[in-house]
């Protein structure tokens, strides 16, 4: 069985078991969460829309993390204008528990 589920602006088709990376969740280490269901399905049983809203996936909080630094450097040639900036994503790994 799969769902494809929202979070953080994307989608992710998971499934019980999956470990996925996602946008940073407001929840601690060890937490439960309940995401946001667009489509669930099982061989050729889909279900989408209306009938997927009442469906829920379950998950744990594995870790949150911040990714690698991004350099951003900006600069106009030949005009002496230089800008460098570093950037750090916020992220947060969950483990699917259950799709139901």
């Amino acid at each position: 069985m799969f769902a494809i589920i929202e979070t953080g602006g994307k989608q992710y088709r998971v499934s019980v078991g999956d470990v996925l990376d996602v946008e940073r969740l407001d929840a601690a280490e060890g937490d439960v969460v309940n995401l946001k269901v667009l489509m669930t399905g099982e061989g050729d049983n889909i279900v989408v829309g209306k009938e997927a809203e009442g469906k829920s996936v379950g998950a744990t909080v594995v870790k949150q993390y911040k990714a690698k630094k991004v350099v951003v450097f900006k600069y106009k040639a030949k005009k002496n204008v230089r800008k460098k900036q570093g950037h750090r994503q916020c992220y947060t790994r969950i483990k699917i528990d259950s799709i139901a």
